[in-house]
């Protein structure tokens, strides 16, 4: 048996294995079409740079430098853009120019009836209504499209107001309302962490209002991150220009440097060294023993890996732990602080709904965490790629365990500001236990953002995952503990729907979605109402207006007792049901 289940793995990642190897090649092959098309229109247009002997090894090479949705969404029919892009990011090399940017008006083709306004679209026969309303927005049109055409979903939030108004009155003359010119915003500097952050903060102190955006890392560290964006008047593009040049000055040379503002420390040290301290400090008050010997650790299977570390079931002890190391090489200053205060805090936390913390090694090159091993993975992982479902009595026991949780952090000052299906773990239960019965454990886990809260009771910066992430955290205001319960809401919707928020979004689109356009997800039909009650509360714009997780645990407990009522009052009407049956056959 064994040795079959062996072979049907190896066959299964075999499989695996070939369909990435398919995608890679379909990839590569439409980057080499966009790449020819985009050589064929530069040279039409008789663009001098063409002239050039080296510019076709170029292009190719910033396709190649670039993730391969890039060649996926530019649109080929403005290949000038693409050389503003190339140019950009050659700029950006220099560190003196760092940041650079480009600004110009564009304007987005709108959608009516459901279809996308395409003068390439042949099917449309002269004199119908969609070819008018396409001729009509073509010739008012005098300012090009954005680079990378236009998210359909994104066109129809912004429409959706307008529906009925198109519905009612003539849709060429209501054509012309959207007609109105937008900025497009390109930045190109050194990638690094929360740089997304910072670029969103700049234009909302402009008071711009993010339409669109794309965010591309290249392989060789740098960005280059698109925003289409409302708000200023399209008169005066050179004025935006210049106060766009004041804000990335106020911003300064520190703030755009490949660590972000606070990690000076290294970026400034002048004692000649390269590395890292020899241990990270972490405050203690001498009564805690959690320093651990990393000869001790014996490491088993890795069971996940990320941008900064990966994941393994180990032992410690002979207890079975899992241990979170991280990467030597992609630790700096930044994820040491992420790692002392990933530890500060679990130290402190005990709780039977919490992952619960064994120990840490601080030497610099063998950072980790050790905590107790939860056998059944994340509950995103059942979710998404066990394609596990849960029936309501399994999902509010899951809901339920979660909130205690949660409600034990923040009784502690704790925000834990990346809350997500992903950061529950399973008990050491089968997964398919959470089919046919309640007897479960959850825990929340990963600490890694997580904070304990200011004096004030308000913190700032954005941290998190933008599909489970509280308006105010992305529009970087004050935020509070109520952001963790915005993202329980949305954790609440995964338990139902086992579908990954926003799924037809980027997760930046989804971020100004949530925020500009008061975009959530659909609840589905069926649901409890009191549970999709307390998903639109939990989920409120407003943090004042959603409830408190005591108050979500109340909430919770009380669903589920009615659930139990309902249950076994359907039992004693069949059991009735079948006694009766058998007293008419007696007689």
């Amino acid at each position: 048996m064994a040795v079959e289940d062996s072979t049907e793995s190896c066959g299964s990642r075999a499989d695996s294995d070939s369909s990435r190897a398919h995608k890679r090649q379909q990839q590569q092959r439409h980057k080499l079409d966009v790449y020819n098309e985009v050589l064929r229109r530069l040279r039409d247009a008789e663009r001098p740079e063409v002239q050039s002997p080296v510019f076709e090894d170029g292009l190719w090479s910033h396709f190649n430098r670039l993730p391969a949705r890039y060649a996926l969404d530019v649109n080929v029919e403005r290949a000038e853009d693409v050389l503003m892009h190339k140019r950009l990011l050659e700029l950006a090399q220099e560190s003196s120019n760092r940041p650079v940017f480009a600004v110009r008006l564009v304007q987005v083709a709108p959608v009516l009836e459901g279809n996308q306004a395409d003068i390439s679209d042949s099917n449309n026969a002269p004199g119908t209504a969609d070819a008018q309303s396409t001729s009509t927005y073509f010739k008012q049109s005098v300012h090009p499209p954005p680079a990378f055409g236009s998210s359909p979903n994104l066109e129809a939030l912004a429409l959706e107001a307008s529906t009925q108004q198109v519905e009612e009155e003539d849709s060429v003359a209501n054509t012309q309302q959207f007609l109105r010119p937008m900025h497009e915003i390109t930045f190109s500097t050194h990638d690094r962490p929360k740089l997304l952050s910072l670029l969103t903060s700049l234009l909302a102190e402009l008071g711009l209002n993010i339409q669109e955006a794309h965010a591309f890392s290249t392989n060789d560290g740098y960005s280059l991150d698109v925003f289409v964006v409302d708000g200023w008047s399209y008169e005066e593009t050179e004025k935006l220009r210049d106060l766009l040049q004041k804000e990335i000055h106020k911003v300064g040379v520190q703030g755009w440097s490949k660590s972000y503002p606070g990690s000076s420390q290294l970026d400034n040290a002048k004692s000649g060294e390269d590395s890292l301290p020899g241990h990270v400090q972490i405050p203690t008050d001498g009564t805690d023993v959690w320093e651990i010997d990393f000869k001790l650790l014996q490491f088993g299977n890795k069971v996940a890996s990320g941008s900064y570390g990966h994941l393994y079931r180990g032992t410690y002890c002979s207890q079975d732990v899992a241990i979170k190391v991280l990467k030597p090489e992609s630790v700096d200053v930044d994820i040491q602080r992420e790692f002392a205060q990933e530890v500060f805090i679990m130290r402190k936390v005990r709780h039977k709904n919490v992952v619960q913390f064994i120990g840490a090694c601080t030497k610099a090159h063998s950072l980790c965490i050790v905590t107790e091993y939860m056998s059944g993975g994340s509950v995103y992982d059942f979710l998404h790629k066990q394609k596990g479902v849960f029936k309501l009595p399994a999902l509010l026991r899951v809901a339920i365990d979660v909130s205690k949780g949660m409600n034990y952090l923040h009784q502690n000052n704790i925000i834990h500001r990346d809350l997500k299906a992903a950061n529950i773990l399973m008990d050491e239960n089968e997964a398919s236990n959470f089919r046919i019965c309640c007897l479960i454990v959850v825990k929340v886990a990963d600490f890694g953002v997580a904070r304990v809260k200011a004096d004030s009771g308000v913190m700032t910066a954005e941290t998190g995952t933008y599909r489970w992430m509280a308006p105010e955290v992305i529009e970087h205001k004050p935020y509070d503990h109520k952001a963790d319960v915005f993202s329980f809401g949305i954790v609440l919707w995964e338990l139902l729907t086992a579908k990954i928020p926003y799924e037809y979004l980027t997760p930046l689109q989804a971020a100004v979605g949530v925020v500009q356009k008061g975009l959530r997800p659909t609840i589905p039909k069926n649901t409890h109402p009191k549970l999709a009650e307390l998903l639109e509360k939990c989920w409120q714009q407003d943090p004042a207006s959603r409830p408190n997780f005591s108050e979500i645990l109340e909430t919770l407990q009380h669903i589920a007792k009615e659930v139990r009522d309902e249950s076994d009052d359907r039992r004693k009407e069949k059991s009735s049901g079948r006694f009766l049956s058998v007293l008419r056959r007696g007689h």
